[in-house]
């Protein structure tokens, strides 16, 4: 795979900016970091040779500067807000952010739930965490948020909200997605430092879109299109223009807000021209590290197809609005691809036509096929049949591919699938005995003690990780989360797998 991205240059012209931002302040900057703190598949998919994780491993290079805070929004709990990429619940993603900092070997000073109004699953929440010895502040909503600047800068607005204590110059603000209140607690922070004659400033660390690349260069695009249900827009930073007659690259929400955030910097801090533009609030090296332009806009246009296809999968389960994939379709007209300019997706349609023909009836009520595309750029198709679910099929086939072994070989005894479809429908009184993916991944992990060549197959596995998969059909949960795991980069076609409306 291609390589596009300079990872290590990066980290360490990323952290020097942190520094230098933080010595323009009394030693004391509460930075909003936006995006994911950590796993950033999206940036990892669009940026080739992005460490998903590099952000953590900034923080632990310094970590001896650096507090944490973690925000959330109480309506994210409230609702059960989900985070796509992981199939988990913001509060949940919340203590699996705390795990991932503990192992980092980096302090966290607590959790912030923002706009809180004493909801009953926000108080389990807070509980929960409190029980486990981890320090809970709440923030309430304060009325006339955010343009009311005399109720914002008192002691009844950014005033009234508990301070959070922290020892470190710099003071990390992070939360699960967006919307999460980062920047109210930031400023409310700032706010009570300037009352105790600290002189603490603000910044930002946007990773999109990326400042200093053109309006409509694809990595751009790439995060419209991953912003598409929040009607993100890039534009052009008219603030930046004017003031320095360049051409930068933001996004309409930060435009929109710099005005009243600029004012209220400036009551706080005493600082009227502190930040002329919202790129001036940036601090964002990214652009400066991307090693090949050619392979970064082809990976980003290969993500907003993704997109694409996401947006048409949580329309049909009623996630989004269809407006979201619209969006998408729009860019994808701008750079001139459709649906099967991704490479596999045309195979697995292809698969999927086969099975039809295919004179063994699956126990499914549709066929479904699958394909993935190897490291080499080979790509090895799947389709369901009475005993595997496609997904499965596709990634048995493909790790044969890879270790070199027959078509022909079965590296799941007929006896295991025998016995774990029994185990399905005579005990667990599941209607469907085909094994989906991670049902399969275990039989094949059962079948090495009497076949020395599933284990051959099975350390395959691990070159799967990063490799694109098509699927003619939606998941089952099973698929979805086995393939998750092994880090394979799924999209489908906005089919359901089955007449049924709940399935077992």
């Amino acid at each position: 795979m291609k390589i596009g991205f300079d990872n290590q240059q990066y980290l360490e012209d990323q952290s020097r900016a942190i520094l230098e931002r933080a010595a323009q302040f009394d030693n004391k900057l509460y930075l909003e970091f936006g995006g994911k703190l950590g796993y950033d598949f999206h940036a990892a998919r669009i940026l080739p040779g992005y460490d998903p994780n590099v952000k953590l491993q900034l923080l632990q290079k310094l970590k001896e500067k650096i507090d944490v805070v973690i925000c959330i929004y109480a309506g994210d709990i409230e609702r059960k807000k989900m985070r796509a990429d992981f199939g988990i619940s913001y509060d949940n993603d919340t203590l699996r952010i705390l795990d991932d900092l503990r192992e980092w070997g980096i302090s966290v000073c607590g959790v912030v739930v923002t706009r809180y109004e004493d909801q009953p699953a926000v108080r389990t929440f807070i509980n929960r965490l409190q029980r486990r010895n981890i320090r809970v502040y709440t923030h309430r909503a304060i009325p006339g948020y955010p343009t009311d600047l005399d109720t914002i800068v008192s002691d009844g607005g950014f005033g009234a909200n508990e301070f959070i204590e922290t020892d470190k110059p710099i003071v990390i603000v992070t939360g699960p997605g967006p919307g999460s209140g980062k920047m109210g607690v930031c400023l409310s922070q700032v706010f009570h430092e300037q009352k105790r004659g600290i002189q603490a400033g603000y910044a930002k660390f946007e990773t999109f879109p990326v400042w200093n690349l053109p309006l409509r260069h694809p990595v751009n695009l790439a995060y419209e299109a991953a912003t598409a249900d929040l009607a993100d827009v890039n534009m052009v930073d008219p603030f930046h223009l004017e003031a320095y007659g360049q051409t930068a690259t933001n996004y309409n929400r930060d435009v929109e807000i710099f005005p009243v955030v600029r004012r209220i910097c400036a009551k706080i801090m005493k600082q009227e021209n502190l930040y002329r533009s919202p790129t001036d609030m940036g601090v964002n090296r990214i652009g400066f590290c991307i090693s090949d332009d050619d392979v970064v806009r082809e990976a980003s246009t290969q993500e907003i197809i993704r997109r694409y296809f996401r947006y048409r999968c949580e329309y049909l389960l009623g996630g989004a609005e269809r407006n979201a994939a619209d969006r998408v379709k729009l860019l994808m007209d701008e750079l001139n691809v459709g649906e099967t300019d991704r490479p596999v997706v045309s195979p697995a349609r292809q698969a999927a036509a086969d099975a039809t023909r295919d004179p063994r009836k699956g126990c499914d009520n549709f066929y479904c096929g699958a394909a993935i595309r190897l490291p080499d750029g080979r790509v090895v198709t799947g389709k369901n049949s009475p005993v595997l679910h496609a997904a499965a099929a596709c990634v048995i086939n493909a790790v044969k591919v890879l270790a070199g072994l027959p078509d022909e070989l079965l590296l799941i005894s007929p006896e295991v699938l025998q016995s774990v479809g029994t185990l399905k429908h005579d005990f667990m009184k599941s209607k469907r005995i085909s094994l989906d993916l991670g049902e399969a991944l275990i039989a094949l992990s059962v079948s090495v003690p009497g076949n020395p060549t599933a284990e051959i197959a099975m350390r395959k596995l691990a070159d799967l990780n990063g490799c694109e998969m098509h699927l003619t059909l939606l998941p089952s949960p099973g698929d979805e989360a086995g393939l998750r795991r092994l880090g394979i980069n799924l999209t489908c076609d906005p089919l359901f797998a089955s007449s049924n409306l709940f399935e077992d």
